[in-house]
Parts: C-alpha cells; structure tokens; sequence
C-alpha cells in the first residue's frame, strides 16, 4: 500500500509540474520575459518554502545544519532548475505543455539511468538493463508522438 502511495505522490508531483508549464508560460507573456517569470516563479517558491521550513523547524524542534553541505550543492540544483523552468516557459507556448512535458520526462529517464549506472554522488548503482533500454525507447518514441502526431 505504501509503495501505491509513493507512486500517486509522484504523479501528484508530475502533474503539478505539467501544470505549472502554462501558468508559467502566461506569466511570461504578461511580463514580457521567460526569464523574468523563472524569477517569479522561484522567488515565490523559495518563499512559500521557507515558511513551510520554518514551521518544520519549529514543529521538529531543530534547524538545518547550513554548515553541512559543500558549498556547491547550494547553487547546483537551482542553477538546473533555472534551466528547466526558463526552457519549459519559453516552450510551452511553441510546442504544447504535453510535447515539453514528454521531452523532459524522457530526458529525466535517460539522465536518471546514467545516474543510477555510474552511482552519481553515492547513489546505489543500478545496472542497465534491457527492460530499462526498453522503456527508455518507448518514452522517446512516445515524445516524438506527442510532439510531431
């Protein structure tokens, strides 16, 4: 049962993210720059976050330990998000929020795969296998479908 809900939260999330695609694209047109609605849509994240971490806190009774990671981890995951949110604005418009939606899930299977078989920062290595080849091709085939049929 708790594998069932893992697998709904993830598509909660996926879903939230194809959403989020569109809302995203017409913030930019009303600004007049994708760029400008990326810096909206992550300073209003970074905001509702910070309160949800502070009530964390407060609720756990501790903080984060700011001094723990490398100094580096603090920009990386940004600075991609920054890549994915600017690209999916400024797609959308041009190619649908399903053809970006299903390019970027498949560059996420193909990146996780990679990740998973070289163990990318300590993760558990996974081997590739022909099921995993095989999805892989499919999710690609199905992008081209949603973009170009």
């Amino acid at each position: 049962m708790a594998a069932f809900l893992w697998a709904l939260l993830g598509v909660a999330a996926g879903a939230c993210i194809a959403i989020q695609a569109p809302i995203n694209a017409m913030l930019g047109r009303g600004l007049g720059m994708p760029v400008a609605a990326a810096c909206v849509s992550f300073l209003s994240g970074a905001i509702i976050l910070a309160v949800v971490m502070l009530a964390t806190a407060s609720f756990e009774g501790r903080g984060p330990d700011w001094r723990g990671p490398a100094v580096w981890l603090y920009f990386a995951g940004g600075a991609l998000g920054t890549v994915y949110v600017t690209t999916a604005i400024f797609l959308t418009p041009r190619i649908g929020a399903a053809a970006v939606m299903a390019f970027a899930v498949t560059g996420q299977l193909l990146a996780g795969i990679l990740l998973d078989r070289i163990g990318f920062l300590g993760m558990a290595v996974r081997e590739v296998s022909v099921g995993r080849i095989a999805g892989a091709m499919l999710l690609v085939v199905g992008a081209l479908m949603i973009r170009f049929y």
